[in-house]
């Protein structure tokens, strides 16, 4: 193979940017090969271009490393372990709500009324709260939320984890 070759090249870099591609997405949440696969896209256009080997390398590195630094901090935080207070369903943190439904002892849940939503509900600490109290979510977990009563005295912290870098 001639590496001075410009149609070569082409496909080379085009092959590079697929394989590249496909394997950022079997490496899902990473963002690692991803830009690779973005500076041999580049380097690819390039190379369709008639633009000079030497050019075509230095395109392909420069992306890369610039695409790389610019995906890390995405990539970290999609990568963090702690859910981000006040995004999707940990919005409902701190909010009050109606209960329902009584909801028992430990295993035994009940419903709250938030806002419009109606949800499943256990209590933090696992005694009963009757229909019509007022608590507050404590915690939400996959389509649970846990609750504490309102009247128990001041609101609990709530340990908002960390926010990623």
């Amino acid at each position: 193979m001639d590496s001075g070759n410009p149609e070569t090249w082409r496909w080379i870099w085009l092959i590079l940017a697929v394989v590249f591609a496909v394997g950022e997405m079997g490496v899902a949440g990473s963002f690692f090969l991803a830009p690779f696969a973005i500076g041999a896209a580049v380097a690819a256009i390039l190379a369709f271009a008639d633009i000079g080997l030497g050019f075509q390398w230095t395109a392909f590195l420069g992306i890369s490393v610039a695409s790389f630094l610019a995906l890390r901090p995405l990539a970290r935080r999609l990568d963090s372990d702690h859910p981000v207070v006040g995004i999707g369903s940990n919005r409902q943190v701190g909010q009050r709500a109606k209960v329902v439904e009584r909801i028992g002892g430990e295993h035994q849940p009940g419903f709250v009324l938030l806002g419009q939503e109606r949800w499943r509900a256990e209590t933090m600490s696992g005694q009963a709260i009757e229909a019509g109290a007022t608590v507050f979510v404590v915690e939400v977990r996959g389509t649970r939320v846990v609750v504490a009563p309102a009247d128990a005295g001041p609101q609990p912290e709530v340990e908002a984890p960390p926010l990623a870098p």
